[in-house]
């Protein structure tokens, strides 16, 4: 949760100078970051659509709007721990309750709950808390649930679940994860991505035609990628989002950044976000020209008080 140590002076003038007006310099990059929303206890779940930024609250249990000049509450459902966020097709909402008995809400643009899901196909019910959502193409959608947020961690009991077009359950798909957390489809919809938190890693799977998922695989161990900045069992990633081209953007829980990775795995761009240590997720502004990052100022605080922040994307 605390900023890493910068070994050397002339090598973090190098790597990173911040000036007063919030203007970084890495390497050659130059980026000004912007607090677009403050305040906010527990943000997370960050979307751009039609000119609107939505963010989710866990510790308010909230969903709300900011339409460039004013924010708006538009959902309030108490123990429901707002996490993940995705947009359907119908143009509704996928909301993820990350409190200990999960769920998962639909939910309209107005913030109006439409539907409620808090068991499984088998009838299991959702508890360790939903994390996280993401919609495919073709209309159907997985979503993560984790685990309970506590340290140390014990349970491993992380699922990926699965709701195919025009169905109304969600099925099982994979297991054992080491608390999952952010999920990713890539643009060609043949691979499925996934963090573990406390595994500190992103693995991989195919998609079947069905929506199922096999060839479970390695994708990428964080701490081989950039130095951790505390040791903890919750610095691993946190949510993510793909972009056209295929490259993964994480939120690394507890690090203060947002890691830019190829398809292949390999760390393309560092992203060091100055309003907080905890960077819990990431979404695409127009063009996907500017990144909405959901940072927490202090985890180590109950209350998570936090903020949406922009800054430009590196191409």
């Amino acid at each position: 949760m605390n900023k890493s140590r910068i070994i050397g002076f002339a090598t973090s003038i190098m790597l990173v100078l911040v000036t007063a007006s919030g203007n970084w310099l890495s390497g050659q990059t130059a980026y000004r970051e912007v607090t677009i929303v403050s305040n906010v206890l527990g943000p997370e779940g960050p979307l751009f659509v039609d000119g609107n930024l939505y963010y989710v609250a866990w510790t308010t249990s909230t969903l709300s709007k900011w339409d460039g000049k004013t924010t708006t509450v538009l959902n309030h459902t108490p123990g429901c721990g707002h996490n993940g966020l995705a947009l359907t097709k119908q143009k509704t909402f996928l909301l993820a309750c990350d409190d200990e008995h999960g769920a998962i809400l639909e939910l309209d643009l107005a913030g109006k709950e439409l539907r409620r899901w808090e068991v499984d196909s088998k009838g299991r019910k959702l508890d360790g808390g939903i994390n996280d959502i993401v919609v495919t193409a073709n209309g159907g959608a997985y979503a993560t649930l984790s685990g309970p947020f506590v340290d140390p961690p014990v349970l491993v009991m992380g699922k990926i679940l699965y709701l195919a077009p025009g169905s109304q359950k969600w099925v099982e798909v994979a297991d054992d994860l080491n608390y999952a957390n952010g999920i990713g489809v890539s643009p060609d919809q043949k691979t499925l991505y996934v963090g573990e938190t406390v595994g500190n890693c992103i693995l991989k799977f195919t998609i079947n035609s069905d929506g199922s998922l096999g060839h479970r695989s390695n994708f990428a161990l964080l701490n081989l990628l950039t130095p951790n900045k505390v040791n903890s069992w919750w610095i691993g990633p946190d949510s993510m989002k793909i972009d056209s081209k295929g490259n993964i953007y994480v939120a690394q829980l507890y690090g203060g950044k947002i890691l830019k990775l190829s398809p292949a795995g390999k760390l393309l761009h560092i992203f060091e976000i100055a309003a907080g240590s905890g960077t819990t997720n990431v979404a695409f502004g127009d063009g996907e020209r500017d990144l909405y990052v959901s940072v927490v100022k202090d985890l180590n605080d109950p209350q998570a008080p936090g903020s949406i922040v922009k800054i430009p994307n590196i191409k």
